[in-house]
């Protein structure tokens, strides 16, 4: 049985970096940390407007680490062209408004569509694995594979939300539970993220079927009290 990996979200270390407009703390020190301590791979959102991580940053954890870097960007020329030149090896393709505080939702893949397309087929010529951010629904995760992405992400913002405010979730979990077994029967290998926290994420570990987790703003939060590396070895046994 394959072990369900887990990716960290290190956009936060820079959110509290660029809160002072310091060179610390160090998005990179964080990145080589969480290496260290266990987790599969790295994730970062190269926003438009820089909000967090920013191009330097992007450089420096792409040449430094050694598991794979996992970049998230929007569907833009400019972040094409990003992405192409730093090959990271993993590459996630997200929605992205420039008032939102976080993303909102998956990733409307009507719009745009021809560009998706080539930018996906460039990417993937490039050596990058390719994934979409979605929501979990039939006609999204079909227009994924007509895509040709390598994977699908999940947007758990909405399961999540239902289990932090005490609400019934059954409804959302089952539809996530459908959207996986669709997507896995495509040959898609299907990721879950957005908003996880100890309890959601148990809850979704039951869900076969999903090889990977990506969390950030909760991991980076608890890691303050607790430590990066434990709050990654939490949520490793939690997932596993």
């Amino acid at each position: 049985m394959n072990k369900i990996r887990l990716g960290v979200n290190i956009d936060h270390v820079a959110t509290v970096r660029n809160a002072r407009g310091e060179a610390y703390p160090s998005p990179l020190k964080a990145a080589l940390l969480a290496q260290k301590s266990g987790a599969d791979s790295v994730t970062i959102h190269l926003r438009e407007d820089r909000r967090h991580i920013n191009d330097k940053d992007l450089k420096q954890i792409n040449t430094k680490l050694k598991i794979p870097l996992n970049l998230e960007i929007a569907a833009t020329k400019e972040m094409l062209k990003i992405a192409l030149k730093s090959k990271p090896p993993f590459i996630c393709i997200v929605p992205e408004k420039r008032k939102e505080i976080t993303t909102e939702g998956g990733l409307n893949l009507s719009y745009k569509k021809a560009f998706l397309l080539k930018m996906i087929k460039k990417l993937k010529k490039n050596g990058s694995r390719i994934s979409l951010f979605i929501e979990p629904s039939k006609k999204d995760i079909k227009e994924s594979k007509y895509l040709q992405v390598d994977c699908i992400e999940i947007h758990t913002g909405k399961f999540c939300n239902l289990v932090n405010q005490n609400k019934n979730f059954k409804k959302e979990i089952k539809r996530i539970k459908t959207a996986v077994n669709l997507g896995n029967s495509l040959g898609l290998e299907v990721h879950a993220g957005h908003g996880l926290t100890y309890k959601s994420a148990k809850i979704l570990s039951s869900v076969k079927g999903i090889k990977e987790f990506n969390i950030g703003h909760f991991l980076i939060g608890d890691s303050i009290f607790i430590g990066l590396k434990n709050s990654i070895n939490k949520f490793k046994k939690i997932i596993k």
